[in-house]
Parts: structure tokens; C-alpha cells; sequence
């Protein structure tokens, strides 16, 4: 590391954010999981964290907010050939038991490294993928932090049940952490501007647990003058202490995320994205653990550039909290 230049260009063959640490040497591992076998509109995002990482090698390593995260070790493990392997098969079989099959292992095998990881004192981040692949990593960041919440950003609620028979659909994941993650004590939305009538009746029914941040409602108190920041602290203070982040990057405007397999205008800014990740830390609260889903390589590189930028913003607000 004393040789190391932050300010010199990504050396070849060296790590994501252009880093020279290994899986071992890093507090932030990065898990990548090239899974969209229930992807149900446009394609891509199996290819996400490939273009992520290259982009990432463009992303100056000071931040003006967060200081140095890099200096707490990121590394990227290698893009599993097994995840590749079963989202090829799911995808040629399209059929419901063959899909439900495959994203099972997908889900224990992210289970099994986020828990090893975990275990190992280390801070896993999963990079999808679409965002059916976090699951298994919510699954373990609840049994270590019993009661955590999770803050998502989404354009979609993500609450739909077995979506196209699908158990494990991208449409499904917050259906199934509710329904299944008993560790999960409150489930917290923003962003949203896409949701069906089923899942608009299971946050009425929540009794609390879901608590929706709809994007219009968003888009009309900031039309009657009430400041970003102060919405933002209204969203964090429905958090517990503990936060995980399960972000989906179709959350973001779709001038954003062009490419993501399933835009809807409106959204968050990218300022009002990170204003988000300052208000949790005006908050005092911890950030433990995360994911960022749905990139997908567009015509340009302009995606998965935003992509790689809003991880480590993500990682670096994530350090802060928790006093790195």
C-alpha cells in the first residue's frame, strides 16, 4: 500500500476502483452475481457487475464527502463461472420448476459466501444482477443483525407474489424477505412509482413493517416547498439503527440508468440519491451491509459509470457510520 498512487491511473490487471488489495486484505468484499434468470422486460443486467468493475477503474478514489473508503480495503471476488453457468440454463429452460431450481442454489450460494464473509469480520456487498440475486444476503445480514431495516430504493415495489410463477422473481424479492426474513424488522421504501394493486394492499396490511415513500407523493411535497433533506430525514427516522441498503438502480431518473431493464420516469437524483446515504449518517444510524442491482450495459458505458460511482459512494457512507 505505501506504493500505491490513488491518484495514478488504474494500473493493469489490478482490482476493482483500480485497488491492489486482494479478497483477503479487504474489510469490503464485493460478491458479484451475473444472475436474471427471471428478468421480465429488458435484458442485461447478468452482465452488470463485469461493466461495473471495468468502469469503476475511472472513479477517482478521494471523495469530497467520504474521504478515503479505499483505504479499508475493496476487492471484488472473480466473477463465479457456476452463477454464469445456471443463469445460461434457467434462461434457455424459462420454465417455472427449472427457473424456481436455479435461483435456489443461486440463493444458498449467495447465502454461504455472505455468511463466510460475515463471519470472517468482513463487510460482503453483493452486485447484481437483477434484484432477485440479494436475497440470500439479506438472509444472512438479518441473522446478524436481528431487527435490521432495510432502506430500498426502487422504481417498483418489488412485492409481488411468485411473479410469472416465478418464486424468486425480481418482482418478488421483498415478498419473500417479509414473508420468510423473521430477522427483517422493517422494510423501508423509496423511489416507488410502479406498483400493483396486490402489493399496494400488503403495505396497507403491514401493520407498519412496510413503510412506503411513494415518488409522486415525494415529487408534490417538493412542489409546495418542502426541502429534500428534511423528506430525507423523515425516510431514515422509519429505519432502525441498523441499515442495510437494497438499492436498485432503476430507483435513480432513467436519464441515470438507461440502459436498466425496466425504466420508469420520475425517480430520484442522483443528489437526492446520496442525500439519502448523508441523512442515515446525520441520523447516527449504522450502515451494515449492502447491494446494488438492475445495472445493465447500455449503447454507452454511461450505466455501469453510474454505477460504479454510486457503489462507492455506498461503500464510503457505509464506512462512515460505522466509524471507519
Amino acid at each position: 500500500m505505501k506504493q500505491f498512487d490513488p491518484d495514478a491511473a488504474a494500473p493493469e490487471n489490478s482490482g476493482i476502483y483500480g485497488l491492489p488489495f486482494t479478497p483477503d486484505e479487504s474489510h469490503v468484499v464485493i460478491v458479484p452475481v451475473p444472475f436474471e434468470a427471471t428478468t421480465s422486460y429488458g435484458g442485461g443486467t447478468s452482465r452488470g457487475p463485469k461493466a461495473v468493475f471495468e468502469a469503476s477503474k475511472q472513479v477517482d478514489l478521494f471523495d469530497h464527502e467520504t474521504g478515503k473508503p479505499y483505504q479499508s480495503g475493496i476487492a471484488m471476488l472473480e466473477i463465479p463461472k457456476k452463477i454464469v453457468s445456471w443463469n445460461v440454463k434457467a434462461q434457455k429452460s424459462r420454465s417455472k420448476k427449472g427457473v424456481n431450481e436455479y435461483s435456489e442454489r443461486m440463493n444458498e450460494w449467495v447465502y454461504a459466501h455472505t455468511r463466510a464473509l460475515l463471519d470472517d469480520g468482513k463487510m460482503p456487498v453483493v452486485l447484481g444482477g437483477d434484484h432477485s440475486v440479494p436475497f440470500g444476503a439479506m438472509r444472512a445480514y438479518s441473522e446478524t443483525y436481528p431487527g435490521l431495516g432495510i432502506l430500498h430504493l426502487d422504481a417498483h415495489a418489488d412485492l409481488r407474489d411468485a411473479y410469472e410463477g416465478f418464486t424468486w422473481s425480481h418482482a418478488s424479492i421483498f415478498h419473500n424477505v417479509v414473508t420468510k426474513l423473521h430477522g427483517v424488522g422493517r422494510l423501508v421504501q423509496v423511489g416507488i412509482r410502479d406498483l400493483g394493486f396486490a402489493e399496494n394492499e400488503m403495505i396497507a396490511r403491514s401493520n407498519g413493517r412496510i413503510v412506503t415513500f411513494f415518488d409522486p407523493d415525494i415529487a408534490m411535497r417538493r412542489e409546495h416547498g418542502t426541502p429534500f433533506a428534511e423528506i430525507a430525514d423523515e425516510i431514515v427516522a422509519a429505519l432502525p439503527d441498523d441499515v442495510y441498503l437494497s438499492w436498485d438502480i432503476d430507483g435513480l431518473d432513467p436519464t441515470l440508468c438507461p440502459g436498466t431493464g425496466t425504466p420508469v420516469p420520475g425517480g430520484l437524483s442522483w443528489n437526492d440519491a446520496i442525500g439519502l446515504l448523508r441523512a442515515i449518517r446525520r441520523a447516527k444510524k449504522r450502515i451494515v451491509g449492502l447491494d446494488l442491482c438492475e445495472v445493465a450495459p447500455g449503447e454507452t458505458e454511461w450505466d455501469a459509470n453510474v454505477g460504479a460511482r454510486l457503489l462507492y459512494k455506498m461503500i464510503g457512507f457505509a464506512l462512515l457510520t460505522q466509524g471507519a
